[in-house]
Order: structure tokens, then C-alpha cells, then sequence
């Protein structure tokens, strides 16, 4: 299943137990009524998900999406089980690691050259 608006795109694998969200532009706060939706009805079906975020071509967020991202790392804290972070800036690896304390996911970054990779670690073990 895909869903797709101006900044984000989301697909579902491994029976919506992998979802990747892909990200160009700037994300905005009605970025996050697409996207959030789609993982919050995933969680409710398997307990835990497995994120792959691409940030290939991203560009930072508005101020009401800062908060969005907030609201969403609290109220998922523990219904993540791994975050694969995907770009080709350095500061989205930095970004990989300054939210690990936010959320009991094990997080990790790959270069886009690697996006295969991070895939295969988010199926490992489904």
C-alpha cells in the first residue's frame, strides 16, 4: 500500500509491519495527518512497527512540523522497534543519533548507497 502527498510518501511491507517514509522538500505539519495515520493503524494491528525514513532531498521542517515530530516521538516511544534513517548529508546522520533518546528504537543510519541494507535490517527477523 502507497500513499503520497506534496512532501511525503508511504509504503507498507512485510504486512504493514515495515514502513518507509519518504521525504522531500520541507516537511510541514500536514505532512505528519498523512503519515502518522498510517503507522498509528499499523501499531494497532501488530504492536510494534519498523521505520525506514529516506531523506533523500529533505530539506528541514516548519515550525509546526517541529512540534508534530515532537508529539509523535512522545506518543511513540516504545511502538517502534527500529529506525533505519536513510540520507546523504551529514547532518542526518547526526539527526540519527540525536533521537535515540527519544524513543527505545534501535536506530541506525545508512548512506542512500546502503538503502538496500538498512531495508534487509528492518526485515531481519520478521
Amino acid at each position: 500500500m502507497s500513499l503520497v502527498a506534496q512532501n511525503v510518501a508511504v509504503e507498507k511491507e512485510v504486512n504493514g509491519r515495515v514502513i518507509t517514509i519518504s521525504v522531500s522538500g520541507k516537511l510541514s505539519r500536514s505532512d505528519y495527518d498523512l503519515f502518522v495515520p498510517a503507522i498509528d493503524e499499523e501499531i494497532e494491528q501488530h504492536g510494534q512497527v519498523r521505520l525506514l525514513f529516506d531523506f533523500v532531498g529533505f530539506h528541514g521542517w516548519t515550525m509546526g512540523a517541529l512540534f508534530e515530530d515532537t508529539k509523535f516521538a512522545v506518543k511513540h516511544y516504545s511502538a517502534i522497534a527500529r529506525i533505519a534513517i536513510v540520507g546523504d548529508k551529514r547532518w542526518e546522520k547526526v539527526m540519527a543519533s540525536l533521537c535515540k533518546p527519544f524513543t527505545k528504537a534501535k536506530v541506525r543510519f545508512y548512506d542512500i548507497a546502503e538503502v538496500e541494507v538498512a531495508k534487509s535490517w528492518l526485515r531481519e527477523g520478521l
